[in-house]
């Protein structure tokens, strides 16, 4: 497997960076996960803008433009012959003097690497069991708007769905809200609308989210931002979640309880499947 590391494609036992560098340090980073759709990245430019408005946040200058990004991405699928597949786009402040003070970091690191996509059954929806955490995500996080290397709430909230046989953790904000999954973003059904939580809850602005409220509205599903707590999440017509990664997973279970079924998460998984099928003719060079 090749890995593209700082402007040359080299193999993924040669890609390494240096013990000193703030990403490991510090966490003193970002990172984009997206498909890799018929060898085009899948809505470059929204996952661009994360990464631009994260990078231009917390002062770290991308050393490539998005179009030669781009471009490299597009090469490195090519070169691993891999069509359909996830990218992993990591970018670092880089090697400074030690201490928290950025100041002396003046080359920042970018990696690109891809990895295979999970196993899903040909034309099912993924359906998943989740547990909900006492850990607390603070409210209004700024940090919460991009994908900082820094994860560890995330990181445990995994620990504990993996030590209780759960497939994923749905962790609450510090106003006791249901507002997000440890990779992924949340949604739910009632009476024939489309409920997610709203940014300001402190979740993360995901591209799939987003492509779900696109596919809702051409869908004539309406669509609200709402916060919920776990007692009404329970009580509603059913439940699923979106990532990069797998599209649209439904629910099945929550802490123990059966979740209902909602005939919408099959259509929209479907639609969000189709868009993927059709990649090749939208994912072009002028969106990205």
């Amino acid at each position: 497997m090749l890995v593209f590391l700082n402007g040359k494609f080299v193999p993924e036992e040669k890609a390494v960076v240096s013990v000193f560098d703030r990403s490991f340090l510090y966490g003193d980073g970002l990172f984009e996960t997206m498909r890799i759709a018929h060898g085009r990245p899948f809505r470059w430019e929204q996952h661009m803008q994360r990464l631009q408005h994260g990078a231009a946040f917390l002062r770290i200058k991308l050393p490539f433009s998005s179009a030669k990004l781009h471009a490299f991405a597009i090469k490195l699928a090519a070169k691993n012959k891999a069509r359909d597949t996830l990218l992993r786009l990591t970018l670092s402040r880089g090697i400074g003097a030690p201490g928290y003070s950025p100041r002396n970091a003046k080359a920042p690191a970018i990696v690109m690497s891809l990895r295979p996509l999970p196993k899903m059954g040909q034309g099912k929806v993924a359906q998943w069991n989740l547990i909900t955490l006492s850990f607390r995500l603070p409210a209004g996080d700024s940090l919460a708007a991009f994908k900082t290397c820094n994860k560890l709430a995330q990181v445990m909230a995994r620990v504990e769905a993996d030590a209780a046989g759960a497939d994923e953790a749905l962790l609450a904000n510090t106003n006791s809200f249901i507002v997000e999954g440890a990779s992924s973003n949340l949604f739910w059904l009632r009476r024939g609308i489309l409920f997610t939580p709203p940014l300001a809850a402190g979740i993360l602005p995901g591209v799939t989210r987003t492509v779900v409220m696109e596919i809702a509205s051409r869908l004539k599903i309406p669509v609200r931002q709402k916060n919920i707590r776990l007692k009404e999440l329970l009580q509603s017509d059913g439940v699923f979640l979106s990532l990069s990664s797998f599209g649209v997973v439904e629910a099945k279970l929550l802490d123990g309880h059966v979740l209902k079924k909602s005939p919408l998460v099959a259509q929209i998984a479907h639609s969000y499947e189709e868009l993927l099928l059709n990649s090749s003719a939208c994912n072009t060079g002028s969106e990205a």
